[in-house]
Formats: structure tokens, C-alpha cells, sequence
């Protein structure tokens, strides 16, 4: 199984728009955090994870040119703001793209993208067939998914599990009956927002705390602000076996 960071960034992204912070102002790459996203490619099969604001940019920089499905996490716009672009995957692959999410997720879509599901449709508007999931395991094309149902604050967000891969993003809590499903990852990937406080999202004090109590092999934290603090930085400060993920990073799992 391939692993591909689409990206890392929390909803504004890094940099901000107008900030002058040294993360913000930073050179190095890996402090250039797009919307967080992930892709997944296992048994000849391609499977994205949310498509935020930058899923455009995320694909032409991984020169993607087929998606066999869009798992969505949860409503938010920067996890689902970037589905118009899927049109240009009904062009290539002359189908259309299948969509996973549940129906309080799916409700959400229309009412944000509600030309899509018009009987009238304007031409060029993104063609997808939505699939319903809830809290149980589904398979699609033969790869089965495992949802891990987490808080992020009063919302329920799905996170998911994929063979020894466990991704989670936007929490601040994760019940203890859904931890069980991720003991035994070999990779998991949490979000970590910044060091201070925040009523929706982990910390990276949270994270590490999480990360070593669920004794992954492996962890990775994403959607992260700028006030996390530069990446070189942080990254050296963390456990071992612990790091920050960046966008574009590939990893095996």
C-alpha cells in the first residue's frame, strides 16, 4: 500500500493569507501545508480522502489521472470544497466518480453543491454516484475500509482504517471503542493542530500522548496550522517514531 500526503495544512493552509510569521514567511517546503488530504493506492486501486479547496493542485502535482473513489470524513469546506474539480476525472476515466460518505455528509453536498444533483443539468458539471457508509465496515472494489468514528468537538468525523493503515483527521476525541480498531496499525496519521489549547482539534502534545498510548509502529501528524511552528524544528523535538508529516510525502504501509 502507497500512502501520498495530498496534503497537511489546517483550513486556512500554510502560509496564511497576509501573515508575516516566520513559518509563515519560511523557504523550506515542508512548512507549505496544503488542505489536508490522502491518497491512497493499494491492489491497482487509487482512493482519496476528502478533496479540499487545493485538490486541483494537489492532483496535477502527483500527475493523478484516474480515482476509482472519494471517501469524505465529514462537511467541512476544507475537506469537501474541491469536489467540483472532479469533473475532470468524468473526462479522462468516461465515468462517473464514485463518492462514499454518510447520508449527514451526503445532505451537506447537495446543499453546498446542489447544480450537481439538478434533473436539469448544465453541461460539465460533475457527474458522481454517491454511496452511503455508516459506522460498520464496506468495501469497495475489494479493499475493505474500517470507519472509526471520532468528536471533533460536537461533530462526528469519520476516520478510517485500510489494511495496517489508520488516517484520522479533525478530532478531539476518540471514544474508547473506537481506539480498538486502530491497535495493531502500523501507520497511523492524526491531526495536530498547534501547541496551544483548541476546542476541536488535538494538540501535538495531545497527538504524541494519543500516538504512543495506541503504540502504532509509526505516526504522522497533519492538518497543521502555523502555529505549530516550523517543521525542522518540531520534527527533531518529537519521539521517536513520531513526525510531522509534509505535503507530497510518500510512505509505505
Amino acid at each position: 500500500m502507497k500512502i501520498t500526503f495530498l496534503g497537511t495544512g489546517t483550513s486556512q493552509g500554510v502560509p496564511i493569507i497576509g501573515c508575516k510569521c516566520r513559518v509563515c514567511d519560511s523557504v523550506n517546503p515542508k512548512d507549505k501545508r496544503l488542505r489536508s488530504s490522502v491518497m491512497i493506492e493499494v491492489n491497482g486501486k487509487i482512493f482519496v480522502i476528502d478533496t479540499g479547496p487545493d485538490f486541483r493542485q494537489q492532483m496535477i502535482r502527483e500527475r493523478v489521472d484516474r480515482i476509482d473513489a472519494v471517501i469524505y470524513t465529514h462537511e467541512h469546506r476544507d475537506h469537501v470544497a474541491g469536489l467540483d474539480d472532479l469533473r475532470a476525472f468524468n473526462f479522462i476515466m468516461k465515468k462517473k466518480v464514485d463518492l462514499y460518505a454518510t447520508t449527514h455528509v451526503q445532505q451537506a453536498i447537495h446543499e453546498q453543491f446542489g447544480y450537481v444533483f439538478k434533473e436539469k443539468k448544465y453541461p460539465g458539471i460533475p457527474e458522481v454516484t454517491l454511496h452511503t457508509i455508516e459506522n460498520i465496515p464496506f468495501s469497495i472494489l475489494g479493499v475493505e475500509f474500517i470507519p472509526i468514528l471520532v468528536k471533533h468537538m460536537h461533530l462526528d468525523v469519520l476516520g478510517f482504517r485500510v489494511g495496517n493503515f489508520t488516517y484520522i483527521t479533525d478530532a478531539n476525541f476518540i471514544p474508547e471503542e473506537e481506539k480498538k480498531k486502530i491497535y495493531g496499525s502500523e501507520v497511523l496519521v492524526l491531526n495536530a493542530l498547534r501547541k496551544e489549547s483548541h476546542p476541536s482539534h488535538f494538540t501535538l502534545d495531545e497527538a504524541i500522548k494519543l500516538a504512543q498510548e495506541l503504540k502504532c509502529k509509526k505516526s504522522f501528524f497533519i492538518h497543521m496550522s502555523h502555529q505549530i511552528g516550523l517543521h525542522e524544528e518540531v520534527d527533531d523535538e518529537l519521539p521517536e517514531n513520531i513526525h510531522l508529516a509534509f505535503d507530497g510525502l510518500h510512505i509505505n504501509a
